[in-house]
């Protein structure tokens, strides 16, 4: 199929299916309905490679496990190779793309659940907010609260330059495929008929160093709770931070970078107390739900990990926990 075809099929209002981990969850619940059309067989849409300019781009339907594996990713995208590893399971990454990660619908059971009716599903309200929310979100965007799904966008966001190509839009920064979470009924803003090619990452940065986490609830094969990346350039001579971005998710609607926190490290020192102070940070936008307040604890600490992970400093902090990605 070409894409001018699949571009043509979705706008008679087919939906798009990548590696179909999560349309086939929704068809089982009747959340999507088809007539699916399928990305598979559409030319130059897998595969990755540097561009002229030192940039690399991925294309969609590239496997989150061919990303985590890539030796040229690995050398120059420590924290995307790192977070492509650490999300779902082994059969999940083999199957799943770049795309579908990217677009995935959240995992709030409301808007799972074909009795109940909110925001996403064409209702007036997001029952979450006032019923069971124990992994909404900690800091509060909007009438929806369900937390953004898409690892492989918190990783991006760390990225200053990462732009998404879109068939008939252009490139456009990663941050705008979600907004600012104010809009309930949408978990991206890319209309039905948009189709997400690739997306481009800026040239490496020599000295990177990079570290993701994510807290969940069980050993492994689990939705994060809280979910950070970190990527930091330390001096190797004097050990100031000379670069630094930090995203966040499972928070709030959308991925999140947290300049707060950045700021916060650059200039300084990369010692206990400077991470300590930075990561405190993180939860200056929180306004927890009746049931989340713990995630205000779990952001801090979570950030902290991957701090102290990126820059090789050990906090040694008591009752900090440390859980396998």
């Amino acid at each position: 199929m070409s894409l001018d075809s699949v571009v043509a099929a979705v706008g008679r209002g087919g939906e798009l299916r990548a590696g179909g981990t999560d349309v086939t969850a929704r068809q089982h619940t009747g959340r999507a309905t088809g007539p699916f059309v399928d990305l598979g067989g559409v030319p130059g849409m897998r595969g990755m490679g540097r561009l002229p300019d030192g940039s690399t781009r991925i294309a969609a339907m590239t496997t989150v496990a061919e990303i985590a594996a890539d030796p040229g990713l690995r050398a120059g995208y420590p924290a995307l190779t790192a977070t492509a590893g650490g999300l779902a399971t082994p059969q999940i990454r083999a199957a799943g793309t770049l795309g579908g990660n990217l677009l995935q619908r959240n995992r709030c059971w409301y808007y799972r659940n074909p009795r109940f009716s909110c925001f996403q599903t064409g209702g007036d309200g997001c029952p979450a907010r006032e019923g069971a929310h124990l992994y909404s979100a900690v800091i509060d965007q909007g009438p929806c609260v369900a937390p953004h799904p898409s690892s492989i966008a918190v990783a991006l966001l760390a990225y200053d330059g990462a732009r998404v190509e879109v068939h008939g839009r252009g490139r456009l920064p990663v941050a705008q495929l979600y907004g600012d979470g104010s809009d309930p009924t949408r978990d991206h803003l890319l209309g039905p008929a948009d189709v997400l090619l690739a997306v481009e990452l800026p040239a490496p940065i020599a000295g990177e160093r990079a570290a993701y986490h994510r807290a969940i609830g069980r050993a492994e094969a689990e939705w994060p709770l809280v979910e950070a990346v970190a990527r930091l350039v330390v001096d190797a001579d004097s050990g100031v931070i000379a670069a630094a971005a930090v995203a966040v998710g499972g928070v709030a609607h959308t991925p999140l970078r947290l300049p707060e926190v950045e700021s916060a490290l650059i200039g300084e020192v990369a010692n206990p107390a400077t991470l300590r102070a930075a990561a405190e940070k993180s939860t200056l936008r929180c306004a927890p739900l009746p049931q989340t307040g713990y995630k205000v604890a779990l952001l801090r600490d979570t950030v902290l990990e991957v701090l102290e992970r990126a820059a090789g400093v050990s906090c040694d902090i008591p009752r900090h926990a440390r859980r396998a990605d």
